[in-house]
């Protein structure tokens, strides 16, 4: 579940995704301030929360960062609305430390891996990584499916020419680290980063 807050540019508003819609059209179902998004499915993928600074104090851009408390208040307005669904919530970091354990080449492309990429307490993700630098063997950053990327890049789970992919090996550009390398490749950390661990700390 990805809570997002941009008075600047978006207005009083937190959006809240909890599903990938999969580009399809969607359906909104305002009531009072609050609206529920559904796909073409109809499965609930967001909802949006207007006037959001009368009932809480949302503090950062971009993606943010919502407390139990805050949580049981966004439940209340959803349920004041005439909505049933409640919002659970799901405190587990999304871009995090991994262990790539497998590596070999993508059948279909002459520069995909497919990597076997441990992320947590033996959860292990199939990823499919274009970098050139990819090696079985190192400690990464990923972000797992349901993250957030410092330019707003949603995360789920796709395919790369036929192979299921469920998250992304990331690049220290891609996480708007201070003095990035130009070139490309995934950021590989040192040995001593714990594997399942948020990053940053």
């Amino acid at each position: 579940m990805i809570f997002a807050y941009n008075k600047a540019h978006v207005g009083d508003t937190l959006m809240v995704v909890v599903a990938d819609d999969k580009g399809t059209e969607n359906k909104v179902e305002r009531k009072w301030n609050v609206a529920q998004v559904k796909d073409a499915s109809g499965q609930i993928v967001a909802w949006n929360f207007f006037h959001i600074s009368d009932h809480l104090t949302i503090e950062g851009n971009g993606q943010v960062t919502i407390n139990q408390e805050q949580l049981a208040e966004l439940n209340r307005l959803i349920k004041e609305a005439g909505f049933t669904e409640t919002l659970i919530a799901d405190n587990e970091p999304k871009i995090v430390v991994g262990y790539v354990k497998t590596c070999v080449p993508h059948p279909d492309s002459d520069h995909l891996s497919i990597t076997e990429t441990e992320v947590d307490n033996g959860n292990v993700l199939q990823i499919v990584c274009g970098a050139p630098n990819i090696e079985a063997g190192q400690k990464v950053v990923v972000a797992k499916p349901g993250a957030m990327m410092p330019d707003g890049l949603m995360i789920w789970p796709g395919s790369l020419r036929g192979v299921e992919s469920y998250g992304m090996i990331c690049s220290a550009r891609e996480l708007h680290l201070p003095d990035a390398p130009a070139e490309k490749g995934i950021l590989v950390l040192p040995e001593e980063a714990v594997v399942g661990e948020a990053f940053p700390k």
